[in-house]
């Protein structure tokens, strides 16, 4: 089932969320939908408060990348209960979009690896390093469930050229291809 996206403005969007266990009611039927979502809005990751839930799940699909890297042709995972241990390297630039803010796509500086601890779908637990684009993605995705979005990580300035868009994003007046929750 598709699930609506929520917008810019939504308040979960701004909540530290929290761990599951795997009892979580209904969670294979939510990672399913949390995909058909995704795929729908044309999107390379999906973070549960983007659909409305405070938990820490996200689902990440790189092939439609794969231009830029080869190997994030076969990048496609389930994060639970993710804390991202260490972050190493130059900052780096690369232009960034999110669902919850269509229409806007900035540079965004973010470190260029990873370590991540995680639990898959079957709550195996693991403890991988990233870099690269792949290190980038799950950044942004991981940033959603510690309440952040990819706007808060530019500047002042560029925040204050963004604010009229942002605000259009809340009140729904963007043209969209897919089912958006708006928050005003």
């Amino acid at each position: 089932m598709i699930l609506p996206v929520v917008a810019y403005g939504s308040p979960v969007l701004r909540k530290v969320a929290t761990d599951i266990d795997k009892n979580y009611e209904g969670l294979p039927q939510l990672i399913e939908n949390m995909w058909e979502t995704m795929y729908k809005a044309d999107g390379v990751g999906l973070a549960a408060p983007q659909v409305g839930l405070p938990i820490r799940i996200f689902v990440i699909d790189t092939a439609s990348m794969e231009d830029k890297d080869e190997s994030l042709k076969t990048f496609k995972k389930v994060f639970i209960n993710a804390h991202i241990v260490e972050e190493d390297g130059e900052p780096w630039a690369f232009n960034e979009g999110c669902l919850s803010l269509p229409g806007i796509r900035e540079d965004v500086k973010r470190k260029s690896k990873i370590r991540i601890k995680y639990v898959d779908e079957n709550f195996n637990v693991l403890d991988e390093v990233y870099d690269g684009i792949k290190a980038r993605v799950i950044q942004h995705e991981y940033d959603h469930i510690e309440g952040v979005v990819f706007t808060d990580r530019l500047t002042p300035l560029k925040r204050r050229i963004l604010k009229s868009k942002l605000s259009n994003i809340a009140k729904g007046k963007v043209d969209i291809g897919y089912k958006m929750k708006f928050p005003l």
